[in-house]
């Protein structure tokens, strides 16, 4: 999965190098500069001004600093782009199907390097961090596998100043696969640097994932230029579990919906209306298989939550829990801040997953992205009731429902009002799938075929063979 608040921009003429020392342990790695890349290598921007520290989710301590681009560099990015889009754009299909192979070939051969870095950067389990690693050469795969829709376009990729290190990699084994050098560049920076790519000229295509604030912003500044826009914005969305589900999988759907990535997925199934009937069953379910999570040490092959990406998103997820409780919510299991017995660990940023119970759907808690491991549970009783309540909010990225009824399932799924819905499981999405939301959550799609649509013109031409009648 992405990290949230990164940007990527088409440009409008739509020898490899290690990386670091790597170390399998937490607490030892120490960032390579670079973090910019630019035709093909790493650079530092010609104009940066600001530097940023990086820090390791798990342990708290600073790995390094980068520098932020500035207008030159991203016009430097943007050219360089060019350069490579009109070497790019002019091979064949399979030319391109071969390179996407060979990137996807890289991939899986230094999948344990990649996971590690990523583990490292984001503070994800290195179990969840290995399938996310599959699914990108997966991706990969599954696109060289439609040679003659491959577009051609060139891409600037500005990464989130929380997790700036692992794109560095891809860009690099991009290079090493074969694309022209310049076709894949990272730019590195916060706020003005990307109104730097929205706001060029060149630019013509903007895909940003993150907050729905940020989101609008990117769109009116887009707007200027008339250059469409991608967003996958933030979600709350509901997770309909009826009466007549088995109860086992409705519970493992709930905790998938949540607890993946320590919460911080925007799809995630955080209102889990359960209908009352089995209310107190899975509650009481939840909670025992929520408590026995194990959390610490991402790179730990038994652990299944890891920290959270940053102490100040740490504190705005505790400071929901707190929120809720004064609201009349009753914390059923976790919602505190947990220190690992590890003593490196110390620092680092973890709490335990909660479950909320007694919540109402005028609660903060219901209403608005929390983007952590807290799950909220709401009763309910009819069909009817629930669509109402699962559609009143202002977001609409994802939905899911369990149940044997599958009339009923198809029923319900096509009244939500969300751009992906799950059938008897949640968080799942296969390649092939398009994803994306309604509403605040955003538009356009990624993944599958459609998502190519919206990275690609059409041109119609029309050719006369005849000789050419006129009324005149």
């Amino acid at each position: 999965m992405l990290p949230r608040r990164s940007l990527s921009l088409l440009p409008r003429f739509c020898s490899f190098v290690p990386f670091a020392t790597m170390s399998s342990k937490t607490g030892t790695f120490h960032l390579q500069q670079p973090l910019n890349y630019r035709a093909g290598a790493r650079i530092q921007p010609v104009d940066g001004s600001h530097s940023e520290e990086v820090n390791e989710p798990a342990t708290g301590r600073v790995m390094g600093k980068f520098l932020f681009s500035g207008e030159k560099e991203v016009d430097l990015a943007v050219q360089s782009a060019k350069a490579a889009f009109k070497i790019w754009s002019q091979k064949s299909g399979m030319e391109r199907s071969r390179v996407l192979l060979e990137a996807a070939r890289i991939i899986r051969e230094r999948r344990e390097e990649i996971a590690t870095m990523e583990t490292i950067n984001n503070g994800k389990s290195i179990f969840e961090a290995r399938v996310d690693i599959d699914i990108s050469w997966q991706c990969l795969e599954y696109y060289a596998g439609l040679a003659g829709a491959i577009a051609g376009n060139a891409m600037i990729y500005k990464p989130s100043p929380l997790t700036p290190i692992s794109v560095v990699m891809l860009a690099e084994i991009f290079t090493q696969a074969g694309v022209p050098n310049g076709l894949f560049n990272v730019v590195q920076g916060g706020a003005a640097t990307g109104q730097f790519l929205c706001q060029h000229q060149d630019v013509s295509k903007v895909s940003f994932t993150g907050s729905v604030p940020t989101g609008i912003k990117i769109m009116e500044m887009s707007a200027k230029g008339i250059k469409p826009v991608t967003l996958e914005l933030g979600g709350k969305s509901p997770l309909i579990i009826f009466s007549d589900s088995v109860l086992e999988n409705a519970v493992n759907g709930a905790l998938m919906a949540n607890f993946l990535t320590q919460g911080e997925v925007c799809c995630n199934g955080t209102r889990v209306f359960v209908q009352r009937e089995i209310l107190e069953a899975f509650t009481k379910e939840v909670v025992k298989r929520t408590q026995k999570i194990k959390i610490g040490d991402p790179l730990l092959e038994d652990t299944r939550m890891g920290a959270l990406i940053s102490r100040p998103h740490l504190e705005r997820v505790l400071g929901f829990i707190t929120q809720a409780k004064e609201q009349g919510a009753k914390v059923l299991c976790g919602g505190e801040p947990y220190v690992p017995d590890d003593p490196k660990l110390k620092n680092g940023y973890y709490m335990r997953p909660c479950v909320l119970g007694d919540c109402r759907d005028d609660m903060t808690c219901v209403k608005e992205e929390i983007f952590g491991p807290v799950m909220s549970i709401l009763p309910f009783d009819t069909e009817e009731e629930v669509l109402e309540r699962a559609n009143n909010t202002t977001f609409g990225l994802a939905g899911g429902v369990f149940t044997r009824d599958i009339q009923r399932a198809h029923r319900v799924v096509a009244a939500l009002q969300a751009g992906t819905c799950f059938i008897n499981n949640y968080n799942v999405s296969p390649v092939e799938l398009p994803f994306g939301g309604y509403k605040m959550s955003g538009f356009g799609r990624e993944n599958g075929q459609a998502g190519i649509e919206y990275y690609s013109q059409l041109k119609t031409v029309c050719v006369e063979m005849g000789d050419v009648e006129s009324v005149f």
